[in-house]
């Protein structure tokens, strides 16, 4: 086996290691670590959850005890070089004899990034990066989004026709018995997305014409609930929907007016509500004063799962950076079904958003489009 070969094994055992623990680091990085001797055996290994405190390096440290000395370590992630809630992780590696650090990436924070390879360095311990780089970058798109504009990765996903239309016309489907347009596989991937994001996000139309749970149905460990998030601008949300029913200070809903009276009875049934200051003609919040009030609530993570004019809303205002489409091999057509973006569309083809670095998934009969409008890393 190469030298390069073996790096990438161990990156990938760190990888794994980090991706274990999705739900319980924010706003925090999926960070794990692998620790291995000149024999080519792992004596340590940790991996990061933000309640855990210690970061995935000193679990390494703590577990090879004498063995890391002259060892290399595996992290998808550059090691810290800043005091935060815990020590600089460069320092412990420094002080343990470690010969050899092999990340995949620098840290996206602009403020820190490389500084912690330059310390190793200067220590002279040998630094090696950019292996596997794409699959750590995917890993922690959310944490580099947030650290660097306090602002939380916002993914559309929607789920359709090849047509385009994501439910038939209004009032033509049976609410006791919901008619699902894509099948079994694509929908338990739908949990597995909205376990890695730490919020989720509809306009108060779904909640009335579908009284959806909103829930992460993952049967994964998460640190704090998905946070529900109801974009409501008269405060309409019914108390006897299964969102208010189920609200266990996991629901927030964002109103431009607000009746007292019904603050307070939403309040009582544990719904937090916060006015925004309209900022649209039809008196609703602006989707970017929405995104950047998620933000200031560590929020490093939101998925849209609105209907048809959230989703237009949500592209006109440019908040999107990346989608999930969902395709089911079908045709609704009609002039009455609904479509995946409902507004006023934009003027010419040149306009119209262009998805970037795409990838396609296949779940049964059914496929995805993973893309993004934005890079997470980019300024």
């Amino acid at each position: 086996m190469s030298d390069l070969e073996t790096d990438e094994l161990f990156l990938q055992c760190a990888l794994e290691a980090a991706h274990e623990n999705i739900g319980l680091t924010s706003p925090n990085p999926n960070v794990g670590a692998v620790i291995v001797d000149d024999q080519g055996a792992v004596v340590g290994a940790g991996s990061h959850t933000y309640d855990g405190l210690k970061h995935a390096e000193i679990l390494a440290l703590e577990q090879a005890g004498e063995k890391a000395r002259g060892a290399t370590i595996y992290l998808n992630l550059e090691p810290c070089s800043h005091q935060g809630r815990t020590g600089p992780c460069v320092d412990a590696i420094i002080a343990a004899g470690l010969r050899r650090v092999v990340a995949c990436m620098q840290d996206p924070n602009p403020a820190v990034s490389g500084k912690g390879f330059e310390k190793l360095r200067d220590a002279g311990v040998a630094v090696a990066s950019g292996i596997l780089e794409e699959q750590a970058k995917s890993l922690n798109e959310a944490f580099a989004k947030y650290i660097r504009h306090r602002t939380p990765l916002v993914t559309l996903k929607a789920a359709m026709t090849l047509d385009g239309k994501i439910a038939p016309p209004p009032n033509s489907s049976n609410k006791s018995s919901p008619s699902w347009i894509t099948g079994d596989r694509a929908r338990a991937h739908v949990q597995e997305l909205r376990h890695q994001n730490d919020a989720i996000m509809v306009g108060v139309g779904t909640v009335i014409a579908d009284d959806p749970l909103l829930t992460d149905r993952s049967g994964r460990a998460r640190r704090r609930p998905l946070l529900r998030v109801i974009l409501d601008s008269l405060l309409r949300l019914p108390l006897n929907s299964r969102i208010v029913e189920t609200a266990n200070d996991d629901v927030l809903v964002l109103c431009s007016l607000a009746e007292e009276k019904k603050r307070k009875q939403l309040r009582r049934r544990g719904v937090r509500v916060e006015q925004i200051p309209p900022a649209t003609t039809e008196g609703r919040p602006a989707l970017p004063d929405i995104v950047r009030f998620l933000g200031a609530q560590e929020v490093t993570s939101v998925m849209i799962e609105g209907g048809s004019m959230v989703n237009w809303a949500a592209l006109a205002a440019g908040v999107v950076d990346k989608l999930f489409l969902y395709y089911a091999p079908k045709i609704l057509g009609g002039t009455d079904s609904i479509p995946f973006a409902g507004g006023a569309g934009f003027q010419s083809v040149r306009e119209a958003p262009q998805i970037k670095d795409f990838r396609v998934h296949h779940f049964g009969e059914d496929l995805a489009l993973e893309g993004y409008l934005k890079d997470p890393y980019g300024d």
